[in-house]
This record gives structure tokens, sequence and C-alpha cells, in this order.
């Protein structure tokens, strides 16, 4: 015979989970959240791995490329593609297009100067070059982007690059002239920013067996080895900085994005958050692209983009140990930022219809959108090779 107790208690226990829902939804939900706190773990441990690794290898670029650049110098000094400053701005352009990137290029400026390969001036038209061709990427995405997407508009994609390159010349280059007026005043030479004796001999400590060991390739190794390492450094750091969708944080447009001081500040915490202009920029091309935010609405954001991506362009001089180095990123930083503040301030309705109307008659048709594409190439080719038919340039 069966005990009777055994027929309810089943009911009961039913009955009982019935009338207290969370006896069952809480085990549940918490065992979820241990769950999902234990999968954390790992991705958390595998971000600082990333970081260490991307650390290392930037600090022993940085230092590969100034032992490099101290080998070549003096070939340098007889190369008319370096003889002066407007060849070395053509080289920064170029050479921010080739690698998709501003800041290896202009890290490798300063290990340069660092070295004795290039004079102050050299140093910085070369590190406003590598800021003149950073955008480029943006320009490629858009294309790419119109191709993939072909449903959506393709001249806002596209001409969002177009934006980020005319954006950046019209703001970099009355910049560059007044950051340079700035550093030959003086006004900067009482600021000594550089990493402390105690980091200094830190790094001497971690990175000096690997430095020893790869400083016994031939010297004309070393730049190279150096920007690739450094570009191996961004990739690894890409997986630990915040990962940017422009397509889902699109959909939570707000109105304060019609604003110009706040999306400039925007850009400012973007750049500053990913290190990287090109980042921070290509962003917007699905946004663009599917109607989330306008052209005209990024400039704020472009300009604030453009001033902070030199944060890590900072932090490479100031882990070079040179004063004029420092003094050369932060005269290019308070030349580009007073005269964005400029135009935001009192000339942004007239830089915006200019702008915009640069824009749209670059992407209206193909030709003049490759004649566009064109000049980017021929001008800091011109330039690149002025040494030819100028010779050097008294400075």
């Amino acid at each position: 015979m069966s005990d009777p107790t055994d027929e309810t208690s089943a009911p009961d226990d039913a009955h009982q989970e019935l009338a207290n829902p969370t006896l069952t939804a809480e085990a549940p939900v918490l065992d979820a959240g241990r769950a999902a706190s234990g999968r954390d773990w790992p991705r958390v441990f595998g971000k600082v791995v990333f970081f260490a690794i991307a650390l290392f290898l930037f600090i022993l670029a940085i230092q590969l490329m100034k032992e490099g650049a101290k080998a070549i110098a003096p070939s340098l000094e007889d190369s008319p593609l370096f003889s002066n400053g407007i060849s070395t701005l053509g080289a920064g352009w170029l050479g921010a297009y080739i690698v998709l990137s501003g800041s290896p290029i202009a890290a490798v400026a300063l290990s340069l100067y660092v070295g004795g390969a290039l004079t102050e001036l050299q140093t910085f038209t070369m590190l406003s070059g590598s800021r003149l061709g950073a955008s480029f990427v943006v320009l490629l995405v858009g294309f790419l982007y119109a191709m993939r997407n072909k449903g959506h508009n393709r001249g806002e994609s596209i001409g969002m690059g177009v934006l980020a390159l005319s954006l950046t010349a019209i703001v970099y280059v009355p910049g560059m002239l007044l950051g340079y007026a700035i550093l030959k005043s003086g006004a900067l030479d009482g600021i000594h920013l550089s990493a402390s004796q105690d980091v200094l001999s830190l790094i001497d400590y971690i990175w000096g067996p690997a430095l020893d060991l790869l400083t016994k390739l031939p010297g004309w190794t070393l730049l190279p080895l150096g920007l690739g390492l450094i570009l191996i450094s961004f990739r690894f750091l890409d997986k630990v900085l915040p990962q940017l969708d422009g397509e889902r944080h699109g959909n939570k447009r707000l109105e304060w994005l019609k604003r110009p001081w706040p999306m400039f500040a925007l850009g400012c915490v973007v750049a500053t958050l990913t290190l990287s202009v090109s980042v921070a920029l290509t962003v917007l091309v699905p946004l663009a692209s599917r109607g989330y935010i306008k052209r005209e609405e990024s400039i704020p954001y472009i300009m604030g983009a453009n001033i902070t991506t030199l944060a890590d362009t900072l932090v490479a001089a100031m882990v070079l140990g040179n004063a004029v180095a420092v003094h050369i990123v932060l005269a290019e930083a308070i030349g580009v930022s007073l005269v964005s503040l400029v135009f935001l301030a009192f000339l942004f309705g007239p830089m915006k219809r200019a702008i915009m109307a640069l824009d749209d008659w670059v992407v209206s048709t193909n030709r003049r959108l490759w004649l566009f594409v064109a000049v980017l190439f021929i001008l800091p080719a011109i330039f690149l090779t002025s040494g030819v038919w100028i010779g050097p340039i008294a400075h």
C-alpha cells in the first residue's frame, strides 16, 4: 500500500511554488547572475592581458624607433625627400594613408627628431601631415559601406569621409601655422612634461632585455620594425578599449546631437577613449548612411576628435623623454584647439555652409569624387618631392 502522504505532498509543493513564484524565479535569476559573473572573469582577464601586451609593444616600439632613427639619421639628412618642412609634411600625409592611421606616423616623426634625423620644423610638419591623412580611412570605409549597403544613401556614407578630410584640412592648416608660431615664441619652454626617472628606470628594467636583443639587428631595420610593432600594439589596444557600434548607438539619437557644443565635447571624449581619430570618425559612416545623424551635425564632433586624438602622441613624446618633442605636440594641440574654438564660437554658420557646399559638390558626381581622391594623393606627393625641385629650406 502506498502512503497517502505521498499523493498529497507533490500537489502541496506545487501549490506553494505557485503561491510564491519568487521561490522558483529567484533561484534561476541568482544562478544566472552568478553564471554571468563567472563568465565575465575570463573576459576581464583577457582585456588585462591584451592591455599588458599592447603597453609592452607600444613602449618597445617607441624605443626601437628612437634607436632606428639614430642609425638612419645621416642618410635622411642627405635625402631630398626629407630636406625641408614641406617634404616632411607630404611624408607624414602619405604615411598616414599607408598605415590607415595618423598616430603611428606621428610617433615615427617624434622618434626621428629625438634621433637627430629631423629638425624641429620638419617634425612639426610631419606630425601635422599625419593628422591630415588620418581621416582617409573614413573615406575608405564610406566607399566600402556604400558598396555593401546599396539600398542606403551612398552620398551620406561617402560624403562623411569627404567631410572628415576637408574639415581636418580647414582646421589643421591654420592650426599648424598658429601652433608653430606658439612653438617658436618660446611660450611653452617652461613646460617640462616627461615620464619620471622612476618610470624611465622601470622601462629600462622591463624593456631593456628585448631592446638589447632587437638592436643587434641592422640599424636600418629598427624603424620599420618599430612601426610594425606599434601597429600591432594598437590592434591589441582595440580589444581593450570601448567598441563603438554606430548602428546600435544610432538608434538612441537625442536632440542634443543637433547642438554644436555637446557634439564637440562628445568628439573630444570619444577620441580620448579610443586613442584614435580613425575609430572615432569611422563610427559616423553607418550613422549618416542610415539617417541617424546628418553630416552637418557631425562637424563639431569631428573638430573635437581632431584635438584629443593627439593624446597618445603626447604620451609617446613623454616616453621619449625629450622636452622639445612634448612642446611640438602641445603646440599643435593648442593651435588646432584655438582655431576650432574660434570657428565654433564665431564662424560656425558660414563655415558649415561652405564645408557642406564643398561636400555636396564633390559627392554629386563620380567624376568630381575621383578628382577629389586624385588631389588627396597628388598634393602630398608634390609636397614630398619638393626637396627635389626646391631643395633645403632655411628655418
